[in-house]
């Protein structure tokens, strides 16, 4: 069964406390809304009132031409990592439908593999993307604006 994985703790705890984000830039803290400001380590929404960081992330080891970056919401202090329960994350069930891509062990998008799906048919078209041999993980992305959500792994 895949599972759906948030940011590690290590790396969100480094922008917690003012490390850079992927472009060398200390994140920036705003206040949440409440809606729409998914924090990628809990995989929740921001609390409405709570300050959160807006930086730019790359989910990739090292720079290279597939290795995107792009803005991310976290919130600002510390919270719980995201642990896979069976189900999808409720804040990746707030939109109608999310991009999905396969990526291989070497980072590079696996093309064929990128398809908007509905948000209930995330982890069922992700279980069958990963049974592709040349796939080693599956990125979460908003379907509208392309922002990286979370990451998804073989079970």
């Amino acid at each position: 069964m895949p599972r759906f994985q948030a940011l590690p703790t290590d790396v969100v705890r480094a922008l917690q406390t003012g490390g850079p984000d992927a472009h060398g830039h200390v994140p920036e803290r705003k206040i949440s809304d409440g809606a729409g400001t998914p924090c990628r380590h809990c995989l929740r929404d921001v609390p409405a009132g709570a300050e959160m960081l807006v930086l730019a992330f790359r989910p990739f080891p090292k720079l290279q031409p597939y290795a995107e970056a792009g803005p991310i919401f976290l919130c600002a202090d510390p919270c719980e990592r995201h642990e896979d329960d069976g189900a999808v994350p409720p804040v990746l069930q707030s939109a109608p439908d999310y991009l999905l891509k396969g990526y291989s062990a070497e980072d590079r998008i696996v093309y064929g593999t990128g398809r908007i799906v509905a948000s209930e048919a995330m982890r069922d078209y992700a279980a069958e993307v990963l049974t592709r041999e040349d796939v080693a993980y599956v990125h979460v992305r908003s379907a509208r604006n392309n922002c990286y959500q979370a990451r998804i792994d073989r079970g």
